[in-house]
């Protein structure tokens, strides 16, 4: 009984030395879990978390930098250039309407920064920043404790820099308050502008809790045509809750003089800075007067994410956690080693989460199916081809993970590509936490038998038994003038017997070029007879024959690697037993 168990575990142990579990001569290849995504070396909308699982996994970024990712948006700003209203909404991050964007997601002090760098920032003292997933959106959040505060100095080229005269503009943030107290302050900005008679006004911007609300406070801020009157405003939104991200946005129309504030995308209040108060007659405009200070958080307790200013009214904020377009993850070219290798299956390990202020969700799938009813979901697609080259014109082919592909799925490389969509409300995002590519490597054909060398005057002939493959398209020869050395020699001509006369006048094999320019190895085609000529007299050369396999048309799905314009290159197997002979001037 012991032999027969000691027998069991030594075959145990050679199927996974042969084939790493699967089976014999199979392969895999490992992404994620307790290796790293590095090949996953395009990422577009998608990003790695250490929260879900116990190594990092592949998730959704969300709606972080719009700078990034501009496609993947559903913003709609209305700048005030005079372009046409598509040409806008596709560039209108690009071409400056952005003026102030703190994401909060770097760490330390480049975590405050303003990404635009419109607007210099400071802390007193620095307030903490969280990573997801407490924060609403990107990979963190600022939190402040009502005593922490952020202050920001616009330079020259801000939107409200001092003496600048401000059309369209939108200020967005999302909120997470730890409660509603009365006489927190989030947000105040001040400027001073001289009156004409000595003294000075004071300008300000106040976002204060008043009643479980958020009340807004524009004072001497908007001024008529003439800048001989200004106007004060007051807007005042619903309750906000408690330990509830939610969003708010003020906005700007200087064509109408309409001031807006949405709370979750709902217009809660709004004002005409007219000289009526009402739509129609002279609008009033902000003017920015000296010394202008934006402060963020001075009285505030709880969290603020995405914190953004647009020189522009801003139509469609962005309220999805995670865009509807979802993301797109693609490897680099992976090498199989072989041509035509075959890729057998592809699995997939994950589930999907969401994280709303520190309460995560997750629910573990495992391997196989990624698509929930919640209609977030996974798609795997795959490319194969005996080239890293020219991948625009190799068509993806749609995967399920766990199932056998078609004996089709054949290259030397490989691509894999997933794509990540969220959930119907945009507040789910699936997860990747483990990829696995399982292929069985072609084996190149065994080497031609009973090889022979024949010396000749300059020359030598060489001959051989056909390889037993199928898979053989043909036969290179290697020589060289010391043993297992075969790139050397002086430029030769190749002829075949029996060729015709006319022919072995104006056609020779073609040599295979190394890289320094020799003759070895020389392509025979499928022949099995071949004379090498221009070699030295008195000189002994090894030779050496490789089968090689059948290369594919390069009209054909997979791609081949060439080694000239229009002909495939040759991938040998290994090298038959060597022979050596030495060409000599024969005796009349």
């Amino acid at each position: 009984m012991r032999k027969d168990a000691t027998t069991l575990v030594l075959l145990y142990c050679l199927f996974l030395l042969a084939g790493r579990v699967y089976g014999l001569g199979e392969k895999i290849l490992d992404f994620g879990a307790a290796y790293s995504w590095e090949l996953m070396e395009k990422r577009q909308g998608v990003t790695e978390a250490s929260w879900v699982r116990p190594y990092p996994v592949l998730v959704l970024a969300g709606q972080g930098n719009p700078d990034k990712n501009l496609s993947s948006l559903s913003w709609n700003i209305r700048g005030d250039d005079s372009r046409n209203q598509d040409s806008r909404n596709q560039d209108s991050l690009e071409d400056g309407n952005l003026d102030l964007y703190l994401s909060f997601d770097a760490k330390g002090f480049a975590g405050f920064a303003d990404s635009r760098g419109r607007y210099d920032v400071s802390v007193s003292p620095a307030p903490e920043l969280v990573a997801a997933p407490w924060s609403r959106a990107g990979a963190g959040a600022v939190l402040f404790r009502g005593r922490e505060a952020l202050e920001l100095k616009p330079r020259k080229n801000a939107l409200f820099a001092p003496g600048s005269h401000v059309r369209d503009f939108s200020i967005e943030f999302w909120l997470y308050p730890q409660d509603m107290e009365s006489g927190g302050q989030v947000l105040s900005w001040s400027a001073s502008r001289p009156d004409g008679r000595g003294a000075y006004i004071n300008q300000r911007i106040q976002c204060l809790v008043s009643r479980n609300r958020l009340q807004w406070t524009f004072g001497d801020f908007f001024y008529s045509p003439g800048e001989k009157d200004r106007k004060s405003l007051t807007l005042t939104g619903s309750p906000v809750l408690p330990r509830v991200w939610s969003h708010h946005l003020i906005r700007f129309d200087a064509d109408l003089g309409l001031l807006e504030y949405l709370v979750n995308g709902k217009v809660e209040a709004l004002e005409y800075t007219t000289a009526s108060g009402r739509e129609g007659g002279d609008v009033y405009t902000p003017v920015i007067g000296e010394n202008p200070r934006l402060t963020l958080g001075s009285r505030f307790s709880g969290m603020m994410d995405e914190f953004r200013i647009y020189r522009g009214y801003l139509e469609t904020p962005a309220l999805a956690k995670y865009p509807n377009c979802g993301g797109r993850a693609e490897t680099r070219t992976l090498d199989l080693g072989n041509t035509n290798s075959r890729v057998l299956r592809l699995e997939a390990f994950g589930g999907r989460t969401s994280g709303v202020a520190g309460n995560l969700r997750n629910d573990y799938a495992g391997n196989g199916s990624l698509s929930f009813q919640d209609h977030s979901e996974l798609r795997f697609s795959i490319r194969t081809a005996n080239s890293p080259y020219r991948w625009n014109d190799v068509p993806w082919i749609p995967v399920n993970p766990g199932t056998d592909l078609p004996d089709t799925v054949r290259g030397r490389y490989i691509q894999v590509a997933v794509d990540f969509y969220p959930d119907a409300d945009g507040e789910t995002t699936p997860y990747l936490s483990e990829l696995r590519v399982t292929y069985r490597p072609a084996e190149p054909p065994p080497p031609p038998t009973l090889i022979t060398a024949t010396a000749k005057d300059g020359a030598v002939e060489l001959s051989w038994r056909a390889s037993a493959s199928r898979e053989v398209g043909g036969y290179l020869v290697y020589y060289g003038t010391a043993k297992g050395e075969y790139f050397g020699g002086e430029p030769v001509m190749c002829n075949i017997d029996q060729m015709p006369a006319s022919a072995k006048e104006t056609q020779s094999l073609r040599g295979m070029q190394s890289p320094r320019g020799m003759q070895s190895p020389v392509d025979a085609g499928n022949r099995t007879r071949i004379r090498i000529e221009g070699l030295r007299n008195g000189t002994l050369y090894f030779f050496a024959v490789a089968s090689y396999a059948r290369p594919e048309p390069l009209s054909s799905g997979a791609l081949n690697v060439v080694s000239e314009p229009g002909r495939p290159a040759l991938e040998p197997g290994p090298f038959s037993r060597e022979v050596a002979a030495r060409p000599l001037r024969m005796a009349e």
